[in-house]
């Protein structure tokens, strides 16, 4: 099997599925850099996990973005969500559990009347999880302070899973598009690429009948993927190519590193052949000492 038809056809279309891949993501980052997706998905987390919906929860959300420990980047004097400049699109869980607490002390620096700041808070549900939190920790601030940490880790698990998703699906848009736009259908690929040696053969025996190695020839130089110069609007309609376009697609939710991994595995494997015998290794005498 090694150097064989069906080794080349396996890296011809895994080299084409994780260039889509990458061609995909590295699109799908750019605009997520240039929407800021990740801090609107941060927020977003946020705003579920602390019910900022309702004012209470809105105003401890505007506090825990003017703190320096969440939002570095910040001028720390917004008074709208709107008006956050620079939103974080990480925020370490630590510095959110010493930002929280922040918020909800009366006497900021004062961990004397944190259960107090506690009990203050309006939003019921929050209140509660946090009282549960500080009688667990038995009124350990360091304890707190890693219950709180592990709690916003949790809800960001949730939030990192919907983004992943939505990425995911953008991802495969994406990909599609482009191997509309590109003709990349991984069937007719497939086709191709199993007919080249086959291609070349005829072409090689080919070499009396000029028709024939006239044909050959031309197999050959027409690229797999693209249009070659002759699109019309209704190839886009073709079933068999929407498959192909939609597999390509699908194939690409993997991610470039899988595909090249896997490649890189072909790759090693197309190379390596039978290993040369080595001479046995000659055994030396030694006199005997007397």
């Amino acid at each position: 099997m090694f150097n064989s038809t069906v080794l080349e056809v396996a890296i011809g279309l895994i080299f084409c599925f994780a260039s889509v891949a990458l061609i995909a993501s590295s699109i799908y980052e750019a605009i997520a850099s240039w929407m800021n997706l990740r801090s609107k998905t941060l927020l977003c987390g946020l705003t579920e996990l602390l019910n900022a919906k309702t004012d209470e929860g809105h105003e401890l959300l505007l506090s825990i973005y003017n703190d320096a420990l969440a939002h570095p980047a910040g001028n720390g004097s917004a008074t709208k969500v709107k008006d956050i400049k620079n939103k974080p699109a990480y925020i370490p869980s630590k510095n959110f559990a010493l930002a929280l607490i922040h918020s909800i002390q009366e006497v900021p620096g004062k961990l004397d009347n944190l259960e107090a700041g506690i009990n203050s808070l309006k939003d019921e549900q929050l209140r509660a999880l946090l009282q549960n939190l500080y009688r667990k920790a038995e009124g350990n601030f360091h304890v707190f302070q890693h219950e709180i940490a592990t709690w916003f880790d949790t809800g960001m698990g949730r939030v990192s899973g919907a983004y992943k998703k939505q990425s995911q699906i953008w991802c495969f848009v994406i990909a599609f598009v482009i191997a509309a736009g590109f003709n990349i259908d991984c069937v007719h690929l497939f086709k191709t690429l199993w007919l080249h040696p086959a291609s070349i053969a005829q072409l090689q025996l080919s070499e009396s009948n000029t028709f024939l190695a006239t044909q050959a020839y031309s197999q050959l130089q027409t690229l797999p993927v693209g249009w070659n110069g002759h699109f019309e609007f209704s190839m886009l309609f073709v079933p068999s190519s929407i498959i192909g376009w939609l597999v390509t697609a699908s194939a690409s939710l993997f991610g470039a590193p899988f595909w090249f991994d896997v490649l890189k595995m072909l790759v090693r494997l197309r190379g390596t052949g039978t290993k040369p015998e080595g001479e046995p290794p000659q055994r030396t005498t030694e006199p005997a000492g007397r």
